[in-house]
């Protein structure tokens, strides 16, 4: 498990925004409390996820009482190698913003995808009828997300009465699947460029066949009510374009389901990335949560974690304080490498510490300018 503190004022509410972070000064000094953000991995035992189960990390701060649940998930790689090396880690950030405004978040890993045993939800469904449809792999998702629901509703410190779920790419997409049978507690949930089918140049293997899909599950979820979505894209997602992204809302509103629909600036070189880039999101998602009442503080926002107090290593430049502090902070597997000039590159949420230790190296190794020499500084302690 990793304990990371923080302090607050008693009473003073810190207000976030995509920018950064102010707060009214009290007129006497506060009383101060110290809230700790707990993150652990889990297994989450589901039948079909055999032997394993699902690899789930569970991040929230340790406030006293029972708070709602957000459940979290990943998109899916086209390449076999990233797909078998998923981490819940990699989500170790955007868990942090949803934990940081009251809730208890489970990120969960699909099937088949990383550590977590059965069989993966169809990377080609809906591409061939081999592979069954879109539908189907979409479902194959959805339940998932429902078996990690069900097992966090029972621990002591989740109130299971009001669950948020998000996902990206084809977790956006097991979203939409999940509103079409949304399980008891599930209040809102959020698609960050949500589909299927995409190559990652503007190209569908099978458009007609995704844009039914969505169509589908807006005929099921109206039956059920019409669960809260918010859909988020970028204008310069190569995964899923505005084109497609505008079909696919206007076929799940034809089916008689309901979303608010947000078409963001571009992001970075390719806008299916947004979802890495918090404060990017971080003004829609308040808005669309603080509309559905469903931001447990209010408009407070618990500060960001302090990393532990450990000096700089002595291979570092004095100016690389700041990626010593982002190393402290970093999930896990993470390692620190310095070149010749006390430069640091860093490497986080590795699925193991040798592919964490690939990771920084090939970084300063490929830094511009050269480095003709790299060393570990630091890598991830001992974890319990």
């Amino acid at each position: 498990m990793i304990v990371l503190g923080a302090t607050l004022s008693a009473g003073v509410a810190a207000q976030e925004t995509g920018s950064g972070v102010s707060g009214a000064a009290p007129a006497q000094e506060p009383a101060q409390l110290h809230v700790r953000l707990a993150a652990k991995e889990i297994w989450v035992p589901v039948p079909d996820a055999f032997p394993n189960g699902l690899d789930a990390l569970e991040v929230y701060m340790d406030l006293p009482g029972r708070h709602p649940l957000a459940v979290l998930t990943h998109g899916t790689s086209n390449d076999p190698e990233d797909r078998a090396h998923l981490t819940p880690w990699a989500q170790f950030a955007q868990a942090q913003w949803f934990a940081r405004r009251g809730y208890v978040v489970f990120v969960v890993v699909r099937r088949g995808y990383g550590r977590s045993g059965g069989k993966q939800d169809s990377t080609n469904g809906g591409c061939g009828n081999r592979n069954g449809s879109f539908e189907q792999t979409g479902e194959a998702s959805a339940d998932d997300l429902r078996a990690v629901m069900a097992f966090a509703q029972r621990q002591p410190e989740v109130d299971g009465s009001t669950i948020l779920s998000a996902g990206v790419s084809t977790g956006g997409f097991a979203q939409v699947a999940l509103s079409a049978d949304p399980p008891k507690g599930l209040k809102a949930a959020i698609s960050f460029a949500g589909g299927r089918g995409g190559d990652g140049h503007e190209h569908n293997c099978n458009l007609g066949g995704v844009i039914d899909a969505f169509h589908e599950f807006g005929k099921e979820a109206h039956k059920h009510g019409d669960l809260p979505m918010l859909w988020i894209y970028a204008q310069n997602d190569h995964w899923f374009t505005p084109a497609m992204a505008q079909q696919f809302d206007a076929a799940y509103k034809k089916g008689g389901g309901a979303d608010q629909f947000v078409m963001a600036p571009p992001d970075g070189e390719d806008g299916h990335h947004l979802y890495g880039h918090v404060a990017a999101w971080t003004d829609a998602v308040n808005a669309f949560l603080k509309a559905q009442n469903l931001l447990p503080l209010g408009d407070e926002v618990l500060p960001e974690p302090e990393p532990p107090n450990v000096p700089i290593p002595a291979a570092l430049a004095e100016t690389e304080k700041e990626e010593w502090r982002r190393f402290l902070l970093a999930a896990p597997y993470k390692t620190l490498v310095a070149n010749e000039n006390g430069k640091a590159f860093l490497f986080a949420a590795g699925f193991d510490q040798s592919l964490a230790d690939d990771g920084a190296m090939e970084r300063c190794r490929n830094a511009p300018g050269g480095s003709k020499h790299c060393s570990v500084v630091a890598r991830t302690p001992d974890m319990k």
